[in-house]
């Protein structure tokens, strides 16, 4: 390892994550996809194109297949304070991006409430705006006084930063492909700037009409296949994605002191642009390698420390080679001494998500490191022969497995590549033991003790629901000492009109407990339900 990466000072900690993806409602559904080696890709729905003339199935949409989300329409307006009517005008990807945020900023331990009117920062990236378009079908009569900001892209950071009261950075980024991990970037300098004390940030992409893949299709981007063959001597374009992911991030020390969960730190990360390449949207393997060595620089790292690179990898003709040229330049034949560069994309399990790609990458990266295994690239048979794959030092991961040499810090590239040249690449490691050793523990009780798990929601019917959801957890997720369980509902939840409480000694006492509030989710069972309702188990 390189010195202990230099400017550990500058180093961000990603404490929480969120994610709405292909196949996967969340990170623990969406890391089973990675490690399973599953492809989320099927056939465009039926009734996505709504009122367009346009056959889904036609080959000018790639064979009619992408990575879609299910229920893109549903939305609990209530939950945050937005009526019915405001709704129906607001972009689902601003929609989404709410529940996003809301739900990353649990997973950090962070109750919504008590950040209201602090420096937070939140940076989206996002380019699309199909709501807009579909709405516009409709003629002037379709416009309200909510259309202005239902349907500019610009209000999908700014709706967070004011549902939530946070009074820092809110910036929507558009560099096209490579937007949400340019986010990322701009997030973690106005940290280390001291312009926000954490920081929401992610990318959202929902494929909503036909216009933008018919695009897309006669800009000869997609793959009549309906795949990703990043790599492979099938590469031939590459296959829409959709969805979004939001991760919270903090200043590493900082997180360290508050005793935060990290999951892991973003080391450093580099901008450029292709400058003069051969043409608008043709890549630059000089650009690429460049801001590869200058993310390297910022994060203290050499080629050597890099175990695995989350690739741009589209699976086009001309980008492949190029990325592969300029990744073998910048870290796979420098390490030849240490064994070939392990390299995959997301796209060929999700899709391309577009300006939502290099989050999806990055949270890959993030759950690959977690869970100290590196995932499969799938649909890679044989390498292209203009990739060099041997020249260049680089190995397609084709089986989930663990780290080359875990037992050093575990180190990872995610690179970015807008169709204009807005480059991106964000180096990733675990913490060392080093940095684990300044956090702080909480110490439990010995022996059997009575724990108190706490339930809140804003209807009675979602308490219900949100019993049956944490029943599931804690019998999928058995490791997690019940304990942490109850501390978490306890101390990093907000608290609604309708509550309940399970009080136990053990798990089954627990799953009893949730079970009968479970039962009560009958919105006439629960209609007197608006202070605490005590379930006892165990005890």
């Amino acid at each position: 390892m390189s010195e202990a990466f230099r400017g550990q000072d500058s180093a961000v900690a990603v404490i929480g994550v969120s994610c709405r993806l292909p196949r996967a409602a969340g990170p623990a559904a969406f890391w089973a996809l990675l490690r399973d080696g599953l492809d989320a890709i099927s056939s465009t729905p039926a009734d996505r194109w709504g009122v367009a003339a346009f056959d889904p199935g036609s080959p000018a949409l790639g064979a009619g297949h992408g990575g879609f989300l299910d229920g893109v329409d549903h939305f609990d307006a209530g939950f945050f304070g937005i009526s019915p009517r405001e709704a129906a005008a607001v972009d689902p990807q601003q929609r989404l991006t709410l529940e996003l945020g809301w739900e990353a900023l649990e997973d950090a331990g962070v109750v919504p409430e008590r950040v209201r009117g602090t420096s937070v920062g939140v940076f989206i990236g996002a380019n699309k705006d199909d709501y807009a378009t579909l709405s516009r079908r409709y003629g002037v009569e379709a416009i309200t006084e909510h259309s202005t900001t239902g349907l500019q892209r610009g209000m999908i950071a700014n709706r967070v930063s004011y549902a939530f009261g946070l009074t820092g950075p809110s910036i929507t980024v558009d560099t096209a492909q490579s937007s949400s991990l340019v986010a990322v970037h701009l997030a973690c300098e106005s940290l280390r700037r001291g312009e926000c004390a954490s920081a929401l940030v992610g990318g959202v992409l929902l494929n909503l009409s036909a216009e933008a893949a018919v695009e897309l299709s006669r800009f000869g981007a997609l793959s009549p296949d309906g795949r990703c063959f990043t790599f492979d001597e099938r590469a031939n374009g590459f296959v829409r994605g959709e969805g979004g992911a939001v991760l919270v991030l903090k200043p590493l020390r900082q997180a360290l002191a508050d005793g935060d969960h990290v999951y892991c730190v973003i080391r450093g990360s580099a901008v450029n642009h292709d400058g003069p390449s051969e043409g608008l949207t043709v890549p630059s393997a000089c650009a690429q390698e460049e801001v590869i060595r200058f993310a390297h620089e910022r994060a203290g790292v050499q080629a050597a420390d890099i175990q695995y690179v989350e690739l741009h990898g589209t699976g086009t003709r001309v980008g492949d080679p190029i990325e592969a040229a300029a990744l073998g330049a910048a870290v796979g034949r420098p390490r030849r001494a240490h064994g070939p560069l392990r390299v995959g994309s997301v796209k060929t399990n999700i899709g391309h998500l577009e300006c939502a790609a290099g989050i999806a990458g990055l949270l890959k990266v993030i759950l690959a490191i977690h869970h100290r295994q590196i995932p499969a690239s799938l649909n890679f048979r044989q390498a292209s022969p203009e990739v060099r794959l041997e020249e260049q030092n680089l190995q397609v991961q084709t089986q989930t497995a663990g780290w080359p040499d875990p037992g050093r810090p575990l180190v990872a590239g995610v690179s970015s590549f807008g169709m204009g040249g807005a480059n991106c690449h964000v180096v990733v490691s675990e913490v060392t033991d080093g940095e684990a050793g300044q956090s702080t523990t909480l110490d439990a009780p010995a022996g059997p003790t009575p724990w108190a798990l706490p339930l809140s929601a804003k209807t009675a019917r979602a308490l219900g629901e949100q019993a049956m959801r944490l029943r599931a957890f804690v019998t999928e997720q058995p490791e997690i000492p019940i304990r942490d369980v109850a501390w978490t509902m306890a101390t990093a939840r907000s608290v609604f009109a309708h509550r309940a409480v399970v009080v136990a000694g053990d798990v089954d006492g627990f799953l009893a407990g949730l079970q009968d509030v479970a039962g009560l989710q009958d919105p006439a069972g629960l209609r007197d339900v608006d202070v605490s309702s005590v379930v006892v188990r165990g005890v």
